[in-house]
């Protein structure tokens, strides 16, 4: 059924769908009244009701003694009490409210998964670990999507070709996935000089190898950004947008500087060269700057980071470079 709201009377009432987008007397008081859809009616009421939720929530927190959520909003001293690698404050209403706003505006409806921002699990320190020295770990996680693809049980990596050092920090990062329950096993198998590993069959385990892992480092340097800076700050991970013409987008990782200054990071541990084209359609769509809207690319070059920076009008990054990166914006 359809259904229409009076303007005059307040009347509410349904309708027959053959209706819909025609003008009728309200049955009432006799008003010129709009038939709508139902969808369209709950998703304008829901969109009134969110905002006037998230406006609650910001004038309660303004009445109040502050609190890590309050004080992140609101960008107090810049969160120095929190550690940003374990916490769940981020993954809130309240947090993510500048978010919304901001692509509402816009006329962009937007689902934000608020476990992405979640830092209390151990993502973020493996995902900083790989960042940190890609080069070297680069096989293990070859290897372990590879098996985990070919619905492989364990993931074996040869230490012979190795320098002493390398052997070292693969080994070491074997067993801090072990630690951490990234994979269910680790041996060290010192006869035939390599590390064998079991592996978890769970799909958030699965994705991080598969590429999330990429995101969650992104994540962590956007935080520590804005942490060191005293920025305010809002941010969100694997972002669902839906455009007004209703094509779909995801965001790797969106976070909102001061309210009002977006920074897009788009990151790919694979191919890419085949998406830009889209990438710069949504930038536009956003009306974002091409500094503002950063596509990180895992193992990517110095040298062709800034070649393609210059070819197109976006930023390309690597994951150690990207820091730089954002330090540019500001």
């Amino acid at each position: 059924m359809a259904v229409i709201r009076c303007n005059k009377c307040t009347l509410l009432a349904e309708q027959a769908d053959n209706l819909v987008n025609q003008k009728i007397a309200c049955p009432k008081c006799g008003a010129s009244t709009l038939v709508y859809p139902t969808i369209y009616f709950i998703e304008k009421l829901l969109d009134k009701y969110f905002t006037a939720q998230r406006e609650v929530i910001r004038l309660s927190s303004q009445a109040s003694p502050a609190t890590p959520q309050t004080a992140l909003a609101k960008g107090n001293d810049a969160i120095t009490g929190i550690d940003l690698a374990n916490t769940d404050f981020l993954a809130s209403e309240l947090q993510h409210g500048p978010i919304y706003d901001w692509f509402h505006k816009k006329q962009i409806k937007v689902q934000a998964n608020m476990r992405g921002v979640d830092t209390s699990g151990f993502f973020d320190e493996i995902a900083e670990i790989i960042g940190g020295n890609l080069p070297v770990l680069k096989e293990v996680l070859e290897r372990i999507r590879w098996s985990q693809q070919k619905e492989h049980a364990s993931a074996t990596i040869s230490l012979d070709k190795k320098s002493p050092e390398d052997a070292k920090a693969i080994s070491a990062f074997c067993q801090q996935l072990y630690d951490f329950s990234f994979v269910a096993k680790c041996f060290h198998n010192k006869p035939e000089n390599n590390v064998r590993v079991i592996l978890q069959t769970a799909p958030t385990i699965r994705n991080f190898f598969n590429g999330e892992w990429l995101e969650w480092h992104a994540l962590m340097t956007c935080l520590r950004y804005a942490k060191e800076r005293q920025r305010r700050f809002s941010c969100t991970r694997g972002l669902n947008l839906t455009l007004a013409n209703g094509d779909p987008y995801e965001i790797d990782v969106f976070m909102l500087i001061d309210g009002d200054t977006p920074v897009c990071i788009e990151c790919k541990s694979g191919e890419f060269r085949q998406n830009i084209d889209r990438h710069l359609a949504l930038k536009k769509r956003l009306g974002m700057d091409g500094r503002q809207f950063v596509m990180c690319i895992a193992g990517l070059s110095d040298e062709n980071a800034k070649a393609f920076s210059a070819m197109y009008d976006l930023t390309f990054a690597n994951e150690r470079t990207l820091a730089e990166r954002l330090t540019r914006l500001f």
